[in-house]
């Protein structure tokens, strides 16, 4: 690990020459300043990793060098010595932005213990910004792929609804997509430096979704041991994604109502409320409005969080699409698992744009591994694809391989049948194959067992 650059900014060189041996000694690159204005001027950002300042100086005091250097460079940490602590000093010296004080007379392992937690906390958060900004450019609108016209406008739509601090209700079938644009919204949002927690609300049982969401005190309940903060209190200042909302249960939607009403809500077994400062994004692959009729939603709770919809397009209805949702999960692919997969062949490329695609883009990546991981050539040929979906395409009289390919199969599978006797269940164990996937192959070939077995 490089050297850590300390600027130590104090007008007793004594002391300074001292904080230079012991920070020296510990492996880090010093330089002193005995004159506050002269660091200041040659203070820039990027160049140190923490700075070290007394308060009481002539010329200018500490806390004004505390205050240029945040100007310059707000994420810095700086620690201060005096020798004069008070309450009131350490209170305007953190509000400022001070991230320790340090007291003289101070023993050497006293200043390492500050420098180290400083430059630890430094790290943390240098690391923490990169992760934020990797999220940033992850889950930028250029990122969602797509060229489809029903896809350019909901992005248009979904960019206008990211910088306002609103409700939204995405919808659309399972695999669609809806918890990257729940985090499209949240990461192209003012809220995008705080968390963004997600949760399945069909996938929590129901006797624990209350607890989870809203948290409990101790005691409360049978096996609540200790006191426990809920999800919304985790998303306190980001975004809170409820998935398949439609799942929540009367008295969780009864709860959850009241907090949208007053951003505040009241841990299981707690007298008291909790504010919180959260915005909520809620998905359904279900229709609510029917729920609703039926009593088993609330209507007052659908509205609250219906106030902006999102409608995401089956995959059928953007096809489009398809051939660049399959080369962006190709290249994913080979990324991961170092294959080198050029694309599909045009017969699959056919093939996987006329298909349905019935658990839509969730199954494409799945097929497109699949595939990955059984192809022997540089291509996704429609032989391969052919046994993860239903497809009537043949291979062109063009693919001399594929046609051998076909004929093979033919051939195979009624010798496969007739030994035994038709029965799809043995001739699937007899070659290792599962039932669905004859059935395929059968169909795909248009043969019928009756002929195979006359």
């Amino acid at each position: 690990m490089p050297a850590r650059k300390i600027m130590i900014v104090d007008n007793e060189e004594g002391l300074c020459r001292m904080m230079e041996a012991v920070l020296m000694d510990d492996g880090h690159a010093v330089r002193s300043f005995t004159n506050p204005l002269e660091a200041v001027e040659l203070f820039r950002p990027g160049v140190w990793d923490l700075v070290i300042s007394d308060i009481k100086m002539p010329g200018i005091d500490g806390l004004e060098v505390l205050q240029r250097i945040k100007a310059v460079e707000p994420d810095i940490p700086v620690i201060m010595i005096t020798a004069f602590a008070t309450v009131e000093m350490s209170i305007q010296a953190l509000r400022k932005g001070a991230y320790d004080m340090l007291t003289k007379p101070f023993e050497p392992d006293e200043l390492l213990f500050r420098v180290r937690n400083a430059l630890t906390h430094n790290e943390l958060q240098s690391e923490n910004k990169q992760l934020r900004e990797e999220l940033a450019g992850k889950f930028n609108f250029d990122n969602i792929i797509g060229a489809s016209m029903a896809l350019q406008k909901l992005l248009d739509k979904v960019e206008k609804v990211a910088i306002r601090d609103t409700s939204v209700l995405i919808t659309g079938e399972s695999g669609t997509g809806k918890e990257l644009i729940a985090q499209a919204i949240h990461y192209n949002s003012p809220r995008k430096e705080q968390p963004f927690i997600a949760i399945n609300c069909g996938a929590i049982p129901d006797s624990v979704l209350e607890s989870e969401l809203f948290g409990h005190k101790k005691g409360s309940f049978t096996g609540a041991d200790s006191d426990k903060e809920g999800l919304l209190k985790a998303a306190d200042g980001g975004t809170l994604f409820l998935d398949e909302i439609g799942n929540l249960p009367l008295n969780v939607q009864k709860t959850l109502l009241r907090f949208l009403q007053e951003q505040e809500f009241r841990r299981i077994g707690d007298t008291e409320s909790t504010r919180v400062d959260v915005r909520l994004i809620s998905a359904t692959n279900a229709d609510l409005t029917t729920d609703v009729e039926k009593g088993e939603f609330r209507e007052d709770l659908f509205y609250r969080l219906n106030v902006i919809n999102l409608h995401l397009p089956p995959l059928r209805e953007r096809r489009a699409d398809i051939p660049l949702l399959a080369a962006h999960f190709i290249a994913e692919q080979n990324k991961k698992f170092n294959t080198s997969i050029k694309g599909l062949s045009a017969e699959a490329q056919r093939a996987a744009s006329e298909y349905s695609w019935p658990g839509n883009i969730r199954q494409l990546r799945n097929v497109i591994e699949a595939c990955i991981t059984i192809e022997t050539g540089d291509q996704i040929d429609l032989s391969t694809l052919a046994q993860f979906i239903e497809t009537d395409a043949v291979p062109t009289e063009e693919d001399g391989y594929n046609e051998a390919l076909g004929r093979f199969e033919i051939d195979y599978l009624r010798q496969l049948l007739r030994s035994v006797d038709g029965n799809i269940e043995d001739a699937a164990q007899k070659a290792g194959m599962n039932m669905a996937t004859i059935y395929r192959k059968l169909k795909k070939y248009g043969l019928r067992k009756e002929d195979i077995l006359d």
